[in-house]
């Protein structure tokens, strides 16, 4: 619990003094008090705005944070211990006073942070940054010092209300169920059978359904959750690509948000010290799709090529496949959130997908307008469309290369090796709906010496 101001002030430590370009000596920096009292306080840019320059983007203001997956906010981050000991819960409005300034910010309590410290991100509160950043949020530029911009001690919080944040780390969640799949090298290497164990999946003739033959391409996604870091820029990607609207901080708590893709956060072992796990969900394009069942309207039909696809000018907004929908990954638009009369949005959108209005059904597509641009040049060209030659928006984006698409049709793309892997699987496989996004489990290599527990057998991750 012992800050790293604390140290250098136990060591004696002094600010040093300033020196010019031209050789003189400046005012030295006053010394600070040999001891402090208090929390540490921790400055960082903000994940998605950072110093506050993007504050005016509403793209990047409603981008879910990584880990706490907080939209239009800034909050104080602290441990759940430190929460524990100073009555603190997610969502308490605090004041925090440091050098005698004080400034009010939500608390969210992240397990994995350190003890005894905060951490608070400044870019935010800003009151001249546009029509979409002004006055949003807390501004943590009113605690930072010019002689400690990142660290120091002397912190003091106390409660004074509660403040709503909007998060989506707690929206359609499905825990119980192995989404997350984790072994260790030596499990896999002596039983890689082990990853199928973790669920359950029917037999390939229990369906209703005929089975069909896909002559042509047969289009498929993996993605490996070993190599997926939770930046979340597959999401700013698909968002651009799909000209999806933002619906802001009301629409958000309500689990309203558009974003086709999520990234969801697992947490696994000690709350203090946990693992952490990501996994993007984009729609599954369902083999046996329980959408497409209970459309009235024929909306969401199958494709020759294995696709999910949306009419948006049949749908009806009956949202019955939203709900039959186990994964969640539709997005019905409640209200009109597209701008049409502002001229210089043309500009900004994508001219090969549609701009919905309200009262129709979205969802992730593996953007087609990809695959039928590929397919129209490859036509020109009289020959069969290359692996690799489409890359989704989320793949191409995505700094990992944990997101790979390609024809499942060929034996020899990239999609179709990794899901020859034994670690290949898809989440909720016991419903029959036969995925055709499958995800590669983590395989994990923990040092025995450092976590004799966790190197015999992973913990399961949960979503806090």
């Amino acid at each position: 619990g012992t800050s790293a101001f604390d140290a250098m002030a136990a060591a004696g430590a002094t600010a040093p003094a300033a020196t010019g370009t031209s050789g003189s000596t400046q005012p030295a920096q006053p010394a600070r008090p040999a001891t402090m009292t208090g929390l540490e306080i921790v400055f960082r840019p903000d994940p998605t705005i950072l110093d506050g320059r993007f504050a005016n983007n509403g793209w990047l203001q409603e981008l879910p944070k990584p880990l706490t997956k907080i939209t239009w906010d800034a909050a104080a981050y602290v441990s759940p211990r430190t929460a524990e000991r100073l009555g603190l819960d997610s969502r308490d409005l605090v004041t925090l006073t440091y050098r005698g300034a004080e400034q009010q910010m939500p608390i969210w309590v992240q397990p994995g942070h350190a003890d005894e410290s905060v951490t608070v991100h400044f870019g935010y509160g800003r009151t001249q940054a546009g029509r979409v950043g002004s006055k949003v949020g807390f501004n943590a530029y009113t605690l930072r010092h010019a002689d400690a911009p990142w660290f120091d001690g002397g912190l003091e919080v106390a409660k004074t209300g509660t403040y709503d944040l909007s998060t989506t780390q707690t929206h359609w969640s499905m825990e119980g169920r192995n989404p997350v799949r984790v072994v260790t090298k030596a499990q896999y290497g002596a039983h890689p059978a082990a990853v199928h164990e973790m669920g359950h999946t029917p037999a390939p003739d229990m369906t209703l359904y005929p089975k069909f033959e896909y002559n042509g391409y047969k289009w498929g996604m993996a993605i490996d959750t070993s190599t997926c870091t939770g930046c979340s820029v597959c999401i700013i990607a698909c968002q651009s690509e799909n000209n999806i609207a933002i619906v802001g901080k009301e629409m958000v708590g309500r689990g309203r948000e558009m974003h086709w893709l999520r990234v969801d956060t697992y947490h696994a072992g000690n709350i203090d010290t946990p693992e952490t796990y990501h996994q993007p969900v984009p729609c599954m394009q369902c083999e046996n799709a329980p959408c497409e069942q209970v459309c009235p309207v024929a909306a969401t039909t199958h494709s020759a090529e294995g696709l999910n696809d949306m009419v948006y000018n049949r749908c009806v907004g009956t949202r019955y496949c939203s709900n039959n929908c186990p994964y969640k990954v539709r997005r019905f638009n409640f209200l009109l959130y597209s701008d049409y009369t502002t001229p210089s949005f043309d500009m900004m959108r994508n001219p090969d997908v549609t701009v919905r209005s309200r009262g129709v059904m979205e969802k992730c597509t593996y953007c087609v307008q990809r695959i039928s641009a590929a397919r129209i040049q490859s036509k020109r060209e009289d020959r069969e469309i290359r692996d690799g030659e489409i890359k989704t928006a989320c793949e191409q984006a995505c700094p990992s290369d944990a997101i790979v698409f390609g024809d499942l049709n060929d034996p020899n793309s990239r999609v179709s090796k990794l899901k020859a892997q034994e670690r290949n699987y898809g989440i909720l496989e016991d419903l029959n709906t036969r995925p055709r996004t499958t995800y590669l489990a983590a395989v994990r290599n923990p040092n025995p010496e450092i976590d004799p527990a966790a190197a015999q057998t992973p913990p399961q991750p949960v979503r806090h």
